[in-house]
């Protein structure tokens, strides 16, 4: 029967960060403009986005907007605004209204890419190591949040899905930076008592578990 370590061993270890990173949390978001956004370090821009979406989702979800007939209107909004701007400034001597060609430079598209691309393939890579067995824990609870999610996603429409995960992205990394003492010791307590009921699941059930005879491998 194997020996495990004593629930006191486990209270004396030392505390690890979340998810056993041993970067900064700015670093892990990708550095740069993201995860500027994404800690609320440049708050005009973090809570214009936040704004932005919850006014899309309103409209989209609550008003029920259809899309093409949203961006109908906005664009004859916003050209009749323009136009009023213009003939009146050319009318009464104004300056006319100092328009960009160009909101978003190149480089926070590619930023953005390059960030996204790097967290899914760590995310497929991590998920094709838990599928084959590498890690038994992980694959139950990734089991278990996969049943979850799919229990939630009866109740939520795929934009509502989009905007949650968005809320969490602009919330929850935020709140971590901030709390992040907090959080550690928390989840430290909790990453202990999900060890010991592996534990006990593992020497109650899975090491009961009838397994084949093991062949030998026959010598060269």
């Amino acid at each position: 029967m194997p020996i495990y370590s004593s629930d006191s061993d486990n209270e004396t270890t030392p505390p690890t960060k979340l998810f056993g990173r041993q970067r900064p949390i700015r670093s892990v978001l990708g550095g740069g403009q993201v995860a500027g956004v994404l800690l609320w370090e440049n708050k005009k821009v973090s809570a214009a986005l936040s704004l932005g979406m919850t006014i899309l989702w309103l409209l989209f979800e609550v008003a029920e907007y259809n899309f093409v007939t949203l961006f109908s209107h906005i664009s004859i909004t916003a050209m009749l605004i323009v136009f009023i701007w213009c003939t009146s400034a050319e009318f009464f001597n104004w300056n006319p209204p100092a328009i960009p060609r160009s909101i978003l430079d190149k480089s926070a598209f590619h930023e953005f890419a390059l960030t996204f691309h790097e967290r899914f393939n760590q995310a497929l890579s991590s998920f094709v190591d838990i599928a084959c067995g590498k890690q038994p824990a992980l694959f139950f609870v990734a089991i278990f949040c996969l049943y979850i999610l799919s229990v939630i996603g009866n109740y939520f429409t795929f934009l509502n899905f989009l905007y949650l995960c968005f809320v969490c992205l602009q919330t929850l990394p935020f709140l971590y930076n901030k709390y992040e003492d907090e959080v550690e010791r928390y989840a430290g307590k909790l990453t202990r008592q999900v060890k010991k009921m592996y534990r006990r699941f593992d020497s109650n059930v899975l090491n009961k578990i009838p397994r084949g005879p093991v062949k030998e491998k026959k010598g060269r």
